[in-house]
């Protein structure tokens, strides 16, 4: 079983930055494929970045690339977004998810319980 928790959302300005991260707790952290997803009043649940276990392989988004960053960082039991050049279109709630193998919400196991990130234009 592993309990996730989020943090760092906030509201920021367009263009800004904003860095979440996802504590875990559980042994077997390290061995999940991690993600983070959003979602958007109104709006389904949405991909946005994810990670192997050792974080060595990541895949994004294309609304996300080359601005957002995933890493984890396996002794701590943490895995991080870092937003940049952050976007109106980029509020939602954020969830950290893992165990699971892929870029749909449906595959991953475990969820934190979200955090805010409101952009103002």
């Amino acid at each position: 079983q592993v309990h996730l928790v989020e943090s760092g959302g906030g509201l920021v300005q367009a263009g800004g930055s904003l860095r979440l991260s996802c504590a875990a707790s559980g042994r077997t952290f390290s061995r999940f494929r991690m993600g983070w997803f959003r979602q958007a009043p109104g709006k389904e649940r949405e991909f946005v970045a994810t990670i192997n276990w050792s974080g060595n392989s990541t895949t994004y988004a294309d609304s996300v690339k080359g601005r957002f960053t995933i890493s984890r960082d396996n002794a701590k039991n943490t895995v991080y977004l870092q937003m940049n050049s952050l976007k109106p279109e980029a509020t939602a709630f954020y969830y950290c998810a893992g165990g699971g193998w892929g870029t749909s919400s449906y595959e991953y196991d475990y969820w934190g319980q979200g955090t805010q990130v409101t952009v103002s234009s």
